[in-house]
């Protein structure tokens, strides 16, 4: 894939509405989350925010800088969307494990094997979206490697969001000399969200 300088003319007004929704869905009032279903819409809606607010916000602070070059805002825009793909798909790992880790301490809930059932199908629904399928195959292939090395006693207090936050630095569209610049403040901008997300959770709750 490849890396980019960006001005403001790069991302278009569609784009920035997707962003300025999701952080507005933010101050949204929340209701509890009683069963699987609404567990699954917890996980992938809250996914979706901290993919989008974290990418979009990024692309936002590398604008207008000294080091900008222009180029063809369809290439652009292709490289965004996929990496706004590819972190989504990771962050959906990383917010599955961490919630079934913490009912199953937590709340004595026994059937993990329920985080797989929801992973896929969150996914799968996202065809309809125009997810990728490749991207899709891939992440259902590494929830597999992960889940079998996973311990659900300790995965929800013990780093649990750092694969994401790792993806987003790797899959942002930004030239690398910039990237590497900005590690420790990309992967804290996640870890952050994900702060929120991780107190949100425990406040809903109700198994």
């Amino acid at each position: 894939m490849q890396k980019y300088k960006l001005s403001w003319k790069d991302l278009s007004f569609k784009d920035f509405k997707v962003y300025l929704f999701a952080l507005f869905k933010a101050f949204i009032p929340k209701k509890k989350i009683k069963n699987l279903d609404e567990l699954e819409h917890f996980i992938q809606t809250k996914s979706a925010w901290v993919t989008q607010v974290t990418l979009y916000s990024y692309l936002k602070t590398r604008m207008g800088t000294r080091y900008v070059l222009h180029f063809d805002n369809d290439e652009f825009m292709s490289s965004v969307n996929l990496a706004k793909w590819n972190i989504y798909s990771i962050a959906l790992q990383d917010l599955t494990f961490f919630t079934f880790s913490y009912l199953k301490v937590n709340f004595n809930y026994q059937d993990t094997n329920q985080a797989k059932e929801i992973f896929n199908k969150i996914l799968d629904d996202e065809i309809s979206n125009k997810m990728p399928l490749d991207i899709i195959e891939e992440a259902k292939r590494t929830f597999n490697e992960r889940l079998q090395n996973l311990n659900w006693e300790t995965y929800y207090k013990d780093l649990p969001f750092n694969p994401s936050a790792l993806s987003l630095y790797k899959w942002a569209p930004i030239a690398e000399e910039l990237k590497t610049l900005d590690r420790k403040i990309v992967l804290n901008s996640m870890i952050l969200k994900w702060d929120i997300i991780r107190d949100e959770f425990k406040k809903l709750i109700e198994f």
